[in-house]
């Protein structure tokens, strides 16, 4: 219930609902307000204050005020922060099967990965991250991974062959590459526009979010719209705070936490389509962009080339041939 309070009646005020409040819950996480993530924790923030009648003061906190995510699970466990909403790459220590998200082509289309999150794969891979300590709530989106490249335009697997690709560090990732002869390499994301701009490497994959924003594009030749991966956020609580909560609180947070959810892909679509527009518009504008999208054909090739790694991730010490199978079989 952070607000800018003006003046001495105002600040009387808040303080009074503060203390009337019988739960602090502190949500942090690391994005500006404006963005997705941000806008539906300040949408989640004033729902749970609703429906809960006041007794549970939600304090966002965002653009790592309180934390960065490699520090707030820790954070979480000690209940130092009741609520976070980190990547899925910040689970891969505890809970590896959340590896599954970073499995090319397995996503038919964005309501394919929504009925998998929301269905029988999605309640067992939240109920291994809440069975570690930290309870898992519900799965948000950052969005699809597209293709950009220096050499070539990214159409068919055998394109990608000898380009260096900047991975993030996951072994699905660097199977993914390797399976179509590309050359993965593992780079902090802070150093990948220079990376690009230098030719130290050749591509990447990145949501439309994180090549418009860090302006990829402006030092890349070519764009492949191919929404082969995926990349998002697991919101997560801390289970000393939801066990302190009478059930008709859990309720709330629950109900909150479903709505903020759907306002969350909502926002991300939103984004995802406008910043795909304003590439457009710059590529059209300079000349030093070409776009493409993968045809229904081009993207079963690259299917049938990069799928052959899931067997590699079959053993449950990885992400497990039952949530792999699970998953294509999702209707």
């Amino acid at each position: 219930m952070k607000k800018l309070l003006v003046g001495t009646v105002a600040a009387a005020v808040v303080a009074t609902s503060s203390m009337a409040a019988d739960y602090t819950l502190k949500f942090s996480h690391v994005v500006s307000p404006n963005t997705p993530k941000g806008k539906a924790a300040d949408f989640f923030e004033k729902r749970l204050e609703e429906l809960s009648g006041g007794k549970i003061d939600v304090q966002v906190y965002p653009s790592s005020q309180l934390y960065k995510d490699n520090a707030v699970l820790k954070a979480l466990r000690l209940n130092s922060v009741q609520m976070a909403a980190p990547s899925f790459s910040k689970f891969g220590k505890i809970v590896p099967q959340l590896a599954l998200f970073d499995l090319p082509f397995i996503f038919k289309d964005l309501d394919h990965l929504h009925r998998v999150q929301d269905g029988e794969v999605g309640q067992k891979l939240k109920g291994m991250v809440t069975a570690k300590g930290i309870v898992a709530l519900n799965f948000w989106d950052n969005g699809f991974k597209q293709l950009t490249s220096n050499q070539k335009p990214l159409l068919n697997p055998e394109d990608a062959a000898g380009q260096k690709f900047r991975i993030m560090s996951s072994k699905v990732l660097e199977a993914q590459f390797h399976a179509v002869g590309a050359n993965p390499q593992m780079m902090p994301f802070s150093e990948v526009y220079s990376g690009l701009q230098q030719g130290v490497i050749d591509a990447a994959e990145n949501p439309i979010s994180n090549i418009y924003t860090k302006k990829f594009h402006e030092v890349q030749k070519y764009l492949s719209i191919s929404d082969h991966g995926y990349l998002g956020y697991l919101v997560v609580m801390s289970k000393k705070f939801w066990k302190s909560l009478p059930a008709d609180l859990q309720k709330n947070v629950t109900q909150a936490m479903n709505e903020a959810t759907e306002k969350e892909r909502e926002y991300a679509k939103e984004l995802n389509d406008s910043q795909l527009e304003l590439i457009k518009e710059y590529a059209a504008k300079t000349g030093k962009l070409e776009i493409y999208t993968l045809t229904d054909a081009q993207k079963e090739a690259w299917r049938k080339s990069v799928s052959k790694i899931y067997p590699e991730f079959y053993s449950d010490k990885k992400i497990g041939k039952d949530l792999i199978e699970k998953t294509i079989a999702t209707k």
